[in-house]
């Protein structure tokens, strides 16, 4: 047996996992493929990046997820804690500023003497799985966007085709470009339970109350919303030619796609206006756009439920048409990407562990879970039993 182990993916999860390994003394080999090769998603160098949104979703305990962040910082969860040093204003959920949460979690694994990283891609024809395995423990945290050769190397002994749906992230514009004489700023659920206050006592509130400044809300009027509406369905969107199924994650779905089910449906979704008051006209908007902070200086945001296949130009031109957005400088657009996972329930035991081969563990979002947060406690099965084979 090896006297480390081996964790292939330097995500989320990979990250995590390492962290916890090496916390109990045991040496861990890290292999992370950028920067050397990039999936079709990623962009920046750093271990843990985030590329769909900046939230891991509700802090209150009384959601699930909510109680999960909880548990995982009673337990040190390394990425948790660097979420939390990170995080920007974004109501009751945990949003991050992205490039300094993936900064600090760098930093500590590097800083780690149990942790070595090896940049280099597992999957080619100098590395395989099986080989890894043969003599030691390896933990497979790639992620939904493993590379095309790991893929294979998986589905071949696994013995089974690969899974994957697809999954789209939302662009990004800078703050000053967006119009605040129709923007205003504000939190939903709080806003809600101000509703008998008049417009004046309201607009008040919220330039006193710096806490409830967590979101820029983009109201927009019938004849706005049915116009940006029809502009959506017809917008070019970008052909995915190499693939041949298209299955949708229905959590982040495309933005044109949602709206194709019915003019209603985005009002009835990530447009809704419950718990808003327009200043301009003193009643609830007919449908409100919310931008979330997405860096520290919050000198960027992103454009809240809109992930999007749309061509970058047919971005640009159809979402400046939301009022507050006709000037609006986008410094990243959405993408649209696949997303791989494995057959867990059938291939996995409680741990994580693959019941073909006992050196071989699965952590993190291949595995099925979704979300920042279930694929960071999904390291903990796996980490836990590795630790006491150790």
């Amino acid at each position: 047996m090896k006297d480390y182990i081996t964790i292939i993916g330097g995500g989320l999860a990979g990250c995590e996992a390492a962290y916890q390994i090496a916390k109990k003394g045991i040496k861990v080999k890290l292999y992370e493929m950028k920067p050397i090769k990039f999936s079709p998603a990623h962009s920046n160098e750093n271990l843990a990046e985030i590329v769909c949104s900046n939230s891991f979703k509700s802090n209150l305990h009384t959601n699930a997820c909510g109680l999960l962040k909880e548990e995982l910082r009673l337990l040190d969860s390394l990425l948790i804690k660097c979420a939390d040093k990170t995080s920007v204003p974004a109501g009751q959920a945990l949003a991050v500023d992205r490039d300094e949460f993936s900064k600090l979690v760098t930093k500590e694994i590097k800083e780690n003497n149990n942790i070595e990283i090896i940049n280099e891609e597992v999957g080619n024809n100098k590395n395989t799985i099986e080989e890894m395995s043969k003599d030691g423990i390896v933990i497979i945290a790639t992620g939904p966007l493993t590379s095309e050769g790991l893929a294979n190397q998986i589905s071949k002994f696994t013995g089974q085709d690969r899974l994957y749906f697809y999954d789209a992230a939302a662009p990004i514009v800078t703050k000053e470009s967006i119009d605040m004489n129709i923007a205003f700023w504000g939190d939903r659920y709080k806003q809600e339970r101000q509703k008998e206050e008049s417009v004046e006592d309201w607009k008040n509130r919220i330039e006193n109350e710096k806490e409830e400044q967590n979101y820029i809300n983009l109201p927009m009027n019938k004849e706005e919303y049915e116009n940006f509406w029809n502009n959506l369905i017809n917008a070019e969107v970008v052909t995915l030619h190499e693939f041949e199924k298209r299955e949708i994650f229905e959590g982040c779905m495309p933005i044109e796609i949602m709206a194709k089910r019915g003019i209603d449906t985005l009002r009835f979704g990530p447009l809704k206006p419950v718990g808003f008051t327009d200043p301009r006209t003193g009643k609830r908007p007919y449908a409100l756009v919310q931008l979330r902070q997405d860096d520290t200086n919050a000198t960027i945001f992103n454009l809240v439920g809109f992930q999007t296949n749309l061509k970058f130009g047919e971005q640009k031109r159809v979402f400046s048409m939301i009022p507050g957005l006709q000037n609006a400088e986008f410094v990243k657009y959405g993408v649209m990407h696949r997303n791989t996972y494995i057959n867990s329930t059938e291939l996995l035991d409680q741990t994580y562990n693959l019941k073909l081969n006992n050196n071989i563990y699965f952590a993190g979002q291949i595995t099925g879970v979704e979300g920042y947060v279930e694929s960071i406690s999904s390291r903990s099965g796996c980490s836990i039993k590795c630790n006491k084979r150790f």
